[in-house]
């Protein structure tokens, strides 16, 4: 029996939930074929806050990676919108000449962001922030410019706000309002969080109503109505979100204000199904995560012929972190006629707590700093529970052990949801605890899925581990840090793990040491081939197919598919035929643009992926890594020889260190500087390490970094010669190489460690650093840069750029 074909449209949360449901209940039933408007797999969107705040990678947040869909046998098309529904035909047509046919149909093609129709709207500087382009748009304005202006104080505008700060810029958010957020708190919540805001550096502009946009070609400023005007280098427009509902109107299927659908999630054409926030039900569109979720399960089950109840609605809740402050809202937070309210304040800790009741019956509440009651309070919201003497002193703190995470755990039942984002209810948690002898939030989580959208329930996820497990609950686990969702164990643990059971395989460490998904993920197996890499330098073989997608095709993707080439120039120098050779390359291969990076360096951007292995034969250069986890550039100023300020050789001594270090793994990127004078035209003081030349000889500066979280270096210590310099660069990077987590900058780093823990061991234990340079010099002598072993092998440069991992 063939196949019946299912097409989805929009690679987005809502609409891959009712894939993943289906293969669970019926795998073999559907041929599926999946159209993305965007070149990425399927992502958590509402993390992107956290990537735009640098506290995440991209990679973080994927949820279904591209092997996912070849391993369920899901043909994705990425970066090919729909723009056509032949209904009669049950066909669909998209973007670059594509089509499928269709036996079932789901748009879930999800909302646009809402632009408000001001003069200047259409400026250079003006975005939205809905996707990963707008959050690279953000990143990338963020180093050229100085001010940010964000149009909107609801939930999704302070994230960005929040965002564009830990960029360096400067802030402020515009907001037609007297209050922020006033969907979800009410005035004393809403008044708390703009002061805690205030604090972090946001500078607020309410009752404010913008007139226009200022500027020529590119921004410059904003014009309100009431006369006022503020300068912007940018303008980020978070006023709210549109379902996107084109598609489906130009195909004669029912529209209102979203895709109308019915109880089965069925649209007015026989056939064709919406889910998410493109779909309107019962004259509701929501924009939140769990009732998604329960619309997928419905709508999987239906198509798989599984008995299920009808989809009546969603009773919602707002629980997020906004900006580093724990929100809760539900139902009726605002004061009514006919409620009252039970209040607690506490100035002090920064904590408020509002519970309202209609008659006797909970019927909302807002939850500001501590939000540890919050599914209770949903599930007595949800339920119309009636306030008791118990509940009152829970809320309140008076009952046995307190208002606490414990007590809030006790009080829920089995049935009781606790992560309302994916739908896990306590029984549920409490069962993989029992049966898959879980100690730890993470290994609840990746069981579960509880606490793996906003992360929001965590805390309460952690009660219920201590409420089961009792005295032989440990917390630290708790609050540790895995390397990634596959493995309970830390960066230390593994470390120690391959030397004590001398593991030397990516595959056998992660079958040894027990992992959780036997294939590892894009954060931890790159990990464990630096680790095995770092710890047996001569024995290691480099895994090629764990490393980084931009480490295997020794290029960076760019935002359209692309990629950038960036040959190294040591120190920044180079030659005249250097620059023809790399002439001939842009014109043959018609490179989008060349630009001089801020590493001095020339980059090739606009690269096709096909053209990689010839372009880089052509050039006949070293790869400047500059997509590499490794020692990536020596920034240099042109030095005593040509400035009449400067002491020092620095330009040789840049191509010195660059020479010695180039290619070196280590756990992120480092960036070092050679500045000839105290004047620091090459910028060594925010490099990962620096140096300056001064009377007599150099100084050293390490932990700086120029990127997201602006850091001054730290002065380390004084030599006098070269070989001195070269002996504490190497000895900082091998201490560094062997203590730092994968992912970690030396700026997070040193400020772990300690600036004197460093000296100690770099410096002043001179028998230390001998021996850090023994261990440093074994992984240089045996070095085996992938890049040269590619370059060099025309079988591997055939077959490298197949790679499609993420």
């Amino acid at each position: 029996m063939s196949k019946k074909k299912l097409v989805l449209v929009g690679n987005g949360m809502a609409g891959v939930n009712v894939i993943e449901h289906m293969l669970k209940l019926a795998r073999d039933q559907y041929e599926i074929t999946i159209f993305g408007k965007e070149p990425h797999p399927n992502y958590n969107r509402t993390l992107l806050s956290s990537v735009l705040a640098g506290d995440t990678e991209l990679e973080a947040i994927v949820l279904n990676g591209w092997d996912w869909y070849r391993e369920n046998g899901i043909q994705l098309h990425a970066g090919h919108a729909v723009t056509k529904i032949e209904i009669e035909n049950r066909t669909v047509f998209a973007e670059g000449g594509l089509s499928a046919r269709y036996d079932e149909l789901i748009l879930a093609t999800g909302s646009h962001p809402f632009m408000l129709p001001l003069p200047g709207a259409d400026k250079e500087g003006v975005i939205a922030f809905r996707d990963i382009q707008d959050c690279e748009t953000m990143i990338e304005t963020s180093k050229k410019y100085r001010k940010a202006v964000v149009i909107g104080g609801g939930l999704l505008g302070l994230e960005a706000a929040r965002g564009l700060l830990n960029l360096g810029m400067e802030v402020e958010v515009v907001h037609i309002f007297d209050t922020l957020m006033e969907r979800q708190l009410d005035s004393e919540a809403a008044r708390m969080l703009r002061m805690e805001l205030e604090k972090q550096g946001m500078r607020f502009l309410l009752e404010k109503q913008t007139e226009r946009i200022l500027g020529k070609k590119r921004v410059t400023g904003l014009q309100f109505k009431d006369g006022f005007a503020t300068d912007a280098d940018m303008v980020v427009m978070a006023v709210g979100i549109r379902p996107n509902v084109d598609l489906a109107r130009e195909s004669g299927i029912e529209v209102n204000q979203g895709v109308v659908v019915d109880d089965w999630m069925s649209t007015s054409i026989p056939g064709i199904h919406a889910v998410g926030e493109c779909a309107e039900h019962r004259g509701i569109v929501y924009g939140l995560v769990a009732p998604h979720r329960e619309q997928a399960a419905v709508l999987a089950k239906r198509l798989c012929g599984v008995e299920t109840e009808p989809y009546e609605g969603s009773v919602t809740a707002t629980k997020l972190k906004v900006s580093g402050v724990d929100v809760f809202s539900a139902g009726e937070f605002r004061d009514q006629p006919g409620t009252r309210s039970l209040r607690i304040q506490d100035e002090w800790k920064g904590t408020y707590k509002k519970v309202v009741l209609s008659g006797n019956r909970i019927v909302g509440g807002v939850l500001f700093g501590d939000t540890s009651d919050s599914a209770a309070l949903f599930n007595w919201i949800r339920n119309g529970q009636e306030m008791t003497e118990e509940i009152h002193a829970s809320l309140t703190g008076q009952g046995d052990g307190g208002s606490d995470t414990g007590n809030a755990a006790r009080s829920l039942a089995l049935d009781d949801q606790v992560c309302d984002c994916n739908r896990v209810s306590k029984g549920t948690i409490l069962q993989a605890i029992r049966k898959q002898d879980l100690k730890t939030v993470d290994g609840v989580k990746r069981c579960t899925k509880a606490g793996a959208s906003c992360g929001g329930c965590q805390p309460l996820v952690a009660s219920i581990l201590q409420e089961e497990l009792g005295e032989s609950f440990d917390p630290a686990p708790a609050s540790r840090t895995p390397i990634c969702s596959c493995t309970d164990l830390t960066r230390d643990e593994v470390v120690e793990a391959i030397r004590e059971k001398r593991l030397t395989m990516v595959k056998e460490t992660m079958n040894v040491l027990g992992w959780k998904n036997p294939e590892g993920c894009p954060k931890c197996r790159p990990a464990l081939n630096y680790y095995l890499g770092m710890i047996w330098p001569e024995e290691y073989e480099d895994d090629r197919t764990s490393r980084i997608v931009n480490e295997q095709r020794h290029a960076n993707i760019q935002n359209d598919g692309t990629y950038s080439v960036v040959p190294r120039m040591y120190g920044g120098v180079t030659s005249p035929e250097e620059l023809r050779r790399i002439a001939d390359v842009a014109e043959k291969y018609q490179v989008r643009m060349v630009k001089v990076t801020g590493g001095q360096r020339l980059d090739l951007l606009g690269v096709k992926k096909e053209d990689l292995p010839r372009i880089w034969e052509d050039l006949g250069m070293p790869s400047g890594h500059a997509y590499a986890k490794s020692v990536r550039t020596v920034k240099t100023c042109v030095g005593a020889d040509f400035c009449r300020f400067g002491t020092q050789n620095s330009i040789q001594m840049g191509i010195d260190i660059e020479k010695k270090f180039e290619g070196l793994d280590t756990p992120h990127k480092v960036k070092m500087a050679v500045s000839a004078c105290p004047r620091n035209c090459a910028e060594s003081g925010i490099k990962d390490l620096g140096v300056v030349g001064v009377e007599g000889g150099w100084e050293i500066y390490v932990g700086g970094n120029g990127g997201v979280h602006l850091r001054a270096a730290d002065f380390l210590c004084k030599v006098k010669t070269r070989e001195e310099v070269l002996e504490i660069t190497g000895a900082f990077l091998q201490f560094y190489r062997e203590t730092a987590e994968y992912w970690e900058r030396t700026s997070t780093w040193l400020e772990k460690i300690g600036l004197a823990a460093v000296k100690k061991v770099v410096v002043e234990d001179k028998a230390n650093r001998k021996q850090l340079l023994k261990r440093l010099e074994k992984t240089l002598q045996n070095r085996k840069d992938p890049w040269e072993a590619d370059v060099n092998d025309p079988e591997a440069r055939r077959t490298l750029y197949k790679v499609t991992r993420v």
